[in-house]
């Protein structure tokens, strides 16, 4: 009986795995068979597309107009997401040591209060972010997008700090012994036992300005479409006077903003999700 029952409640849970799947997978496929069709706009007769062509991608790379201009955008975003990862990564991993390695007044207060910081959506302080960056002239600017998303990014030390949790600490105590500096024991000791929650760390930094679109578009307001990031110029193509023309090719620009996010995890894979389990293996 307790077999039959384990074999019942086996297949139900597959089955419920299987609708979950299809359900989320099928507007994914729908995306890209129609980033190949051989029409402009949307279809929504068939699935997939009668005829096939791979002209929405040509457009989108090589033949940028007043609406679509996706190289632009492409840099935009790729060049606020590097620096943006750069800065942030560092951030992380420095708080994230000095909270987990090193001992000084008000430490546990920091980190209560990083915490407790971190329990509120970002979007509610959006709207001060906006004036504070306009009135030092920082609106339309990616510079002031890089600082924003930057600025806060060490707030997120905790699962860098539960893997730093888990290295020896005789192995710092050798190094000072040595005469070895913080900093040097950082750079020397630390940084290459840590390399699993450095590439999670930079994925993770790399992500947010990638994928954003709610804090660029309220700074990018200028309406000049040469600043815009992908998230915002693609958004844009959705205008209902648009899509009749642009709706593929918007189709085809979102299947080429996922691919380097896939290639990248796919080549970061086993070291992302070493950095996620080390991470939380202590707090």
């Amino acid at each position: 009986m307790m077999g039959k029952r384990k074999i019942v409640n086996s297949v139900l849970l597959h089955v419920v795995l299987a609708v979950l799947a299809v359900i989320w997978i099928t507007p994914i496929v729908w995306l890209i068979v129609t980033s190949f069709s051989g029409y402009d706009g949307m279809n929504t007769s068939r699935f997939f597309p009668e005829t096939w062509s791979i002209r929405n991608y040509t457009r989108m790379l090589f033949e940028p107009d007043t609406v679509s201009q996706f190289p632009i955008w492409f840099k935009n975003t790729l060049v606020i997401a590097i620096f943006v990862c750069l800065i942030s990564t560092s951030f992380v991993l420095m708080v994230s040591y000095a909270m987990s390695c090193m001992r000084f007044k008000g430490r546990k207060a920091l980190m209560n209060i990083a915490v407790m910081l971190q329990l509120f959506p970002g979007f509610l302080s959006m709207i001060a972010i906006y004036f504070i960056l306009k009135s030092v002239n920082l609106t339309n600017s990616h510079i002031g997008m890089i600082l924003v998303y930057s600025g806060a990014s060490g707030l997120g030390y905790l699962v860098a700090k539960g893997f730093f949790d888990t290295i020896p600490t005789s192995l710092r105590e050798a190094a000072y012994l040595e005469g070895a500096s913080e900093a040097r024991t950082f750079f020397t000791i630390v940084l290459p036992l840590s390399r699993p929650i450095i590439v999670y760390t930079v994925i993770s930094s790399f992500l947010v300005p990638w994928t954003d679109f709610v804090f660029a578009k309220i700074i990018l307001n200028s309406g000049i479409s040469t600043d815009w990031t992908v998230a915002i110029g693609l958004y844009n193509m959705l205008n209902r006077t648009l899509i009749p023309t642009y709706f593929s090719r918007f189709c085809a620009g979102g299947v080429m903003v996922g691919i380097p996010i896939g290639i990248l995890f796919i080549i970061m894979q086993k070291f992302y999700v070493e950095g996620i389990t080390g991470g939380s293996v202590k707090g």
